[in-house]
């Protein structure tokens, strides 16, 4: 029997979702498996409460990974990586563990556009909170990249043999020295170069505006690959080891 005009019909409240699962596959920089998992609210003071993207590995906790050199599915062979002494600023025991544990217990559905894209079409996402974009098929990124109100994201992989050069289009290319950053600016790249407290701007460039105003990424927007080359002092609590890996590989 219908239900009657008018009669109370109990509406199942949404759920409260704590995140989605973009990508479940193979690692496009060594074929190994990785998820790229979003979550829906943060509380980073530099971002603001952007969605957040982790990529990881989904066989191994990210912890171990960083300590086996694991991590390379989803970080390339990046000079900063924990496992290479790195300045990498993220604590991989903090939030990436706990997204790995969350996602390990089944928190995370697979994201489905027909009930999920409210979720994102109003929200600015973060790719590679922790991971490296590239290593989840380009195709993937572009799509939630359409589907929000803009993004930010970062590569280290430009000079690897699988990296989608489409990936320019979304991503600022990581330069860890003014002639790293004039090397890939010429490929079409809009750069995001770590400098020394003290360094000065190249003339193309701007400080990162967290630095200069105080201004939150979700606020900003600039790191969309497309808009300016911008220049961040280095920080976190690994900072000291930067200088040490330029030096290494002769930046």
């Amino acid at each position: 029997m219908s239900k009657l005009l008018g009669s109370k019909i109990k509406v199942k409240p949404a759920s409260k979702e704590l995140g989605f699962v973009l990508y479940e596959g193979n690692s496009v920089l060594d074929g190994k498996p990785i998820a790229a998992i979003a979550t829906l609210s943060s509380s980073n003071v530099k971002t603001g409460n952007m969605i957040q993207v982790w990529i990881i590995r989904t066989d191994i906790n990210p912890v171990e990974a960083s300590k086996l050199g694991e991590d390379i599915s989803i970080c390339g062979n990046c000079i900063h990586r924990h496992y290479n002494n790195g300045a990498c600023y993220v604590n991989i025991g903090q939030a990436p563990n706990a997204v790995y544990k969350s996602y390990v217990a089944g928190k995370y559905p697979k994201f489905d556009y027909q009930l999920h894209s409210g979720h994102i079409n109003h929200r600015k996402i973060r790719f590679g909170s922790y991971g490296d974009p590239a290593a989840v098929p380009f195709e993937v990124l572009e799509k939630f990249s359409k589907l929000s109100l803009g993004h930010t994201a970062y590569t280290h992989q430009i000079n690897h043999r699988n990296f989608d050069m489409r990936f320019l289009e979304l991503c600022m290319v990581s330069a860890d020295s003014p002639k790293q950053a004039k090397k890939f600016q010429s490929l079409g790249a809009k750069t995001f170069r770590v400098a020394m407290a003290g360094d000065s701007l190249d003339n193309d460039e701007i400080e990162c505006k967290s630095d200069s105003d105080n201004v939150q990424c979700i606020d900003c927007g600039l790191c969309d690959g497309k808009s300016k080359n911008i220049a961040i002092a280095v920080h976190g609590s690994r900072s000291k080891n930067f200088k040490t890996n330029l030096i290494a590989v002769g930046a």
